[in-house]
């Protein structure tokens, strides 16, 4: 094992960029019907804000559309929203359709299943994310349905929203999303949309694993509108920035990596680009092996190295996510976490691997 890197938590968020977490939920491995293990899923969140980063919840990383029911969901949004007033943490949550049957709809319904979960969002205090919406995929006929829908959701908020890009390879059944699946004819759209409600859209999340193609967005945007990468490929060079601009950052990878984003990120405060680079550098052979194809199962990744690292007693996911990667996936993923530094307590997480792999019967 490597020696962990001396990850000091800063004294507050960064200042050059805003930087949420997506954080994963842990289940209670001992309820007889399926419940998340509370008091472990909020103590990661005071992780994440004791880096000073922000947390985004209830998004895709804690296993929406993948096991996580809208009743717990809710629960979810308000546990998160009251201890992120508590300790002065940002928090930013998911809003979709997910109380939805699967298939298609109304808009009217689509408009009214929205409402309801931004509502709860709103109850929370937090910033509200318009997810995608896997029943808007399948009801609207075209870019002018995801423009009528959206006008009116954002016309009804209080507060500015962040939009959801998420691209096909985190969810096969958002193929198409605002409309058309022609990525360039899907960029002018929701860019007319944002143009159409600047003052209510606080930025967009685009997860498309394409730099170049975010890069090109970002440009476009007004300018009082972020765009947080969810680029988990290619996230710093991409919050690094240009002449031109940067993103801010909404990432999955940031719930394994949290103190050496934090590290990294202050560096950028302070200009110290060399420290920026060589601290996220490691990362990223991390981060494109978590969300390698099927990109849709980096939830396993994620919570396997939450388990190794400490901050949860088992590697159990809801609906038994845990079995959606390969052995010699985890065992890689391992290695690279090592690597990197990430294991604060190396000695702990080579205990667990060992445990672990002579569960499966493959340790020698």
């Amino acid at each position: 094992m490597g020696e962990p890197r001396a990850f000091t938590a800063p004294p507050g968020p960064a200042a050059s960029r805003v930087a949420y977490a997506a954080a994963h939920v842990v289940p209670d491995p001992f309820a007889e019907e399926p419940a998340l293990d509370w008091d472990t899923t909020l103590a990661f969140r005071r992780h994440l804000w004791s880096y000073g980063l922000g947390v985004a919840e209830a998004m895709d990383t804690a296993q929406r559309g993948m096991g996580l029911e809208w009743d717990t969901t809710r629960e979810l949004i308000l546990r998160s929203g009251a201890e992120a007033r508590a300790c002065g943490g940002r928090i930013a949550c998911g809003a979709g359709t997910d109380q939805l049957p699967p298939g298609p709809t109304s808009l009217d319904r689509v408009v009214a299943a929205y409402e309801e979960q931004l509502a709860v969002v709103a109850e929370a205090g937090a910033v509200p994310i318009l997810m995608a919406s896997r029943q808007l995929a399948a009801s609207a006929n075209g870019p002018e349905d995801y423009a009528k829908v959206y006008g009116r959701l954002l016309g009804g908020l209080d507060r500015p929203a962040v939009l959801h890009w998420l691209g096909p390879m985190f969810d096969p059944a958002l193929e198409g999303y605002w409309g058309t699946p022609d990525l360039d004819a899907a960029a002018g759209a929701v860019l007319s949309i944002i143009e159409d409600h600047a003052d209510r859209v606080d930025g967009i999340k685009v997860s498309l694993l394409d730099a170049g193609r975010e890069i090109a967005l970002r440009r476009r945007l007004p300018a009082s509108v972020r765009l947080y990468t969810g680029d988990d490929f290619n996230y710093p060079e991409l919050i690094r920035g240009d002449e031109q601009g940067h993103s801010d950052a909404l990432l999955g990878i940031f719930d394994p990596i949290a103190p050496a984003a934090a590290t990294a990120l202050h560096a950028l405060d302070a200009g110290d680009l060399a420290t920026y680079e060589e601290v996220f550098a490691p990362t990223l052979p991390l981060a494109r092996h978590i969300f390698e194809t099927p990109t849709y199962y980096y939830k396993t990744g994620v919570v396997f190295l939450a388990w190794l690292a400490g901050h949860q007693r088992h590697f159990r996911m809801v609906a038994g996510l845990e079995s959606a990667r390969p052995v010699l996936h985890l065992v890689r993923l391992f290695r690279l976490a090592d690597a990197a530094g990430l294991f604060p307590d190396p000695g702990l997480a080579a205990a667990r691997m060992r445990a672990w792999l002579t569960v499966l019967g493959v340790a020698r």
